[in-house]
């Protein structure tokens, strides 16, 4: 029989702007401290840890977790691109299920400098190169030395040009997206924006993208404890939250089809699938959503990625308010990645930390009344994808 598999305990720091961080070790410190203290047990008690991380030397997950105590448990440290952090749940989870240990720890954190992401390893092949290649036949006229702006950016001027839709709808989103940051201690952007300000901003891939509609680059760490449901009740842990399913895909094929497909959607659609296949429980049965809206592009392809409306359809879902509060979903309760920020090893598990927020309740002024079950959708180029789903009993 596999294990149920309990979150116990969350947390995160307050996501910042690159040069004002403290030390990646101790931003992640903070997190798992709060997270044991979230879950009220020994921190003796976790017997695996996953260390989510992109930019850092290896190891660095063990330096981070050796600051709160060292035990000899095994840390695994995780790379996954912006899918790192819920790649890193993914193992956890995976570790309890499957009977292993009854109780572990993923932890993601990141230090990130300004600007736009960009290549390290320069003297070597890059894992997106064969994308871009492909960029290149689709559109050889485009701008191509804008990194992952161009990637999303094509994708949504594809959008346009596939559906008919009218661009404005990516202005809209970033603007549904800030009204919730507004409500949101721990995002780094909590000023209001109209669709004006947004389309107006300088524009960074044309014809559609601009500035503010990308997220910023960001520095900070997030944390969760998950457990077997034997655990749990031996601990008395009545507040636990259920990962009911969880999947993982990569690319195939089919990823290089068109702009659109280059950034997951494929992905998406199996990993979703997949995902309400196990759990028994459709879409329509979500009330809170987490995504991957590191542009604004990829939030509205990842709508139908995500089977929350019809292909093509996204656009009378965002008119018809279908994404915010008093509509169907309450998508990015949290300002998603374009307002909380975007360290990327910390993405993941601050998705995770909203949405176990959410389920209990204690989301203060930007609670999703009666929510009961949660979906997060955490995407990484090159590629992984990885979506879960979240229930309470209690």
């Amino acid at each position: 029989m596999k294990n149920s598999v309990k979150v116990i305990g969350v947390d995160m720091i307050k996501f910042t702007k690159p040069g004002t961080q403290e030390p990646y070790e101790i931003m992640a410190s903070k997190a798992i401290l709060g997270a044991i203290k979230d879950a009220g047990i020994d921190y003796k008690e976790i017997k695996q840890a996953y260390a989510s991380y992109v930019y850092g030397d290896s190891t660095s997950g063990q330096a981070a977790l050796y600051k709160v105590g060292m035990t000899g448990i095994p840390v695994i440290n995780v790379n996954n691109n912006c899918s790192s952090g819920s790649t890193a749940l993914f193992l956890a989870r995976q570790a309890v299920q499957s009977g292993v240990v009854d109780c572990a720890l993923a932890f993601g954190f990141e230090e990130m400098k300004p600007g736009p992401l960009s290549d390290v390893w320069g003297d070597r092949t890059s894992p997106l190169k064969s994308f871009t290649d492909r960029l290149d036949t689709l559109d050889p006229d485009a701008p191509s030395n804008i990194g992952a702006a161009r990637i999303f950016g094509a994708a949504g001027s594809a959008y346009i040009s596939k559906y008919g839709a009218y661009p404005d709808i990516f202005a809209k989103v970033a603007v549904k997206t800030r009204s919730h940051a507004v409500n949101n201690p721990y995002a780094i952007f909590n000023k209001p924006l109209t669709v004006e300000e947004v389309l107006n901003s300088p524009v960074i891939y044309p014809p559609y993208m601009t500035r503010l509609m990308a997220c910023p680059p960001s520095c900070g760490a997030a944390a969760a404890i998950v457990c077997c449901e034997e655990f749990a009740r031996k601990h008395g842990l009545q507040d636990a939250v259920e990962i009911v399913s969880q999947a993982m895909a990569t690319d195939t094929a089919e990823s290089y089809l068109d702009e659109i497909h280059i950034v997951g959607a494929e992905m998406t659609r199996r990993a979703s699938k997949e995902v309400y296949e196990k759990a028994g429980i459709g879409p329509d049965d979500v009330d809170v959503i987490e995504l991957h809206d590191c542009f604004t592009p990829n939030e509205v392809i990842t709508y139908e990625g995500l089977g929350l409306c019809g292909e093509g359809e996204a656009e009378t879902f965002i008119n018809n308010g279908d994404n915010t509060y008093g509509g169907k979903f309450v998508i990015n309760p949290s300002g998603g990645l374009m307002s909380k920020g975007h360290p990327l090893g910390a993405t993941g598990l601050a998705q995770c930390t909203e949405l176990v927020w959410q389920l209990r309740g204690q989301a203060g002024n930007r609670q999703v009344k009666n929510a009961r079950v949660a979906l997060q959708h955490n995407l990484g180029l090159g590629g992984a994808v990885v979506v879960t789903m979240y229930k309470v009993s209690f």
